[in-house]
């Protein structure tokens, strides 16, 4: 098959092209003529077999590993592709994800009360610690972008970091069924529980900044979205934290739970509660 000029051989995979590319550019200075479409579908190129080994997981149906790293984003700049986007192996994989880390804890740790399991799953499942292991993974890597959003490495990342993970979760259990997906969860994740409990990191910071402004303070604290930014997509909200009439600290977040949970943390650190 010929598309603008490229031999595509029926079945050959993107390495594949890759390396007929690079081929024909020694000879014939191929690579000069390359369209800017062209030079796209080589960026795009998903590396299945290195995204499999980076998780740890071989799978049987290729395409739900490559749609648990499509975001939203992509798909509006590449139409052509034919798979969803991750968003409801996202959801489903959260679901799973959940019920394994509740068994978990509440298997490990028959003498802890509901709302100490409670937060130490929370800390287990946050945003931030997802997203770390997603890195770890090299998911990063294998990301399908928008132009946009690929520019974007900060806060924003983070959190379609940690939706991957839950996607690939999703991707896992579908394609494997709950014991495989189980068995990558507590190799990945569960081995950081003891960590956490040791540091007190399951503390939930606007828990404990309200108790610090009521035992301080003598009051409640109060949260304001100060502003919206961003698709729908990819919102960022931006809240500000407040004792009364008193302004402490702004702080933002890809939803207004973890903006104030950003803010509650930031707050903490500058009024010196500990």
């Amino acid at each position: 098959m010929i598309i603008s000029g490229i031999c595509f051989v029926a079945g050959s995979s993107a390495p594949s092209l890759y390396r007929y590319v690079q081929l024909s550019s020694r000879f014939t200075g191929f690579a000069h003529l390359l369209t800017y479409n062209q030079a796209e579908l080589l960026r795009n190129m998903f590396d299945s077999q290195k995204a499999q080994e980076a998780i740890g997981v071989s799978f049987k149906d290729i395409d739900l590993l490559k749609q648990a790293f499509i975001h939203r984003s992509y798909l509006n700049e590449n139409q052509s592709v034919k798979l969803p986007h991750n968003e409801r192996l996202e959801f489903l994989g959260d679901a799973v994800l959940e019920l394994v880390i509740t068994d978990y804890l509440f298997r490990t740790y028959p003498q802890k009360a509901e709302g100490e399991l409670t937060a130490l799953r929370s800390a287990l499942v946050n945003t931030n610690t997802i997203s770390s292991i997603a890195t770890k993974l090299e998911m990063n890597d294998f990301l399908l972008l928008s132009k946009g959003e690929a520019k974007d490495t900060g806060r924003a990342r983070q959190f379609i970091l940690a939706n991957t993970f839950e996607a690939v979760i999703g991707a896992i259990y579908l394609d494997q069924g709950y014991d495989h997906a189980r068995a990558f969860i507590a190799k990945n994740l569960i081995p950081i529980t003891e960590e956490i409990l040791e540091k007190n990191l399951m503390q939930d910071p606007k828990s404990y900044f309200q108790e610090k402004a009521q035992e301080v303070a003598g009051m409640t604290p109060s949260y304001k979205v100060i502003s919206e930014s961003g698709p729908d997509h990819a919102k960022v909200f931006s809240v500000g934290l407040y004792i009364g009439n008193e302004f402490v600290i702004e702080a933002k977040g890809p939803s207004k739970q973890e903006a104030e949970q950003n803010a509650a943390r930031a707050g903490l650190a500058k009024k010196g509660w500990k």
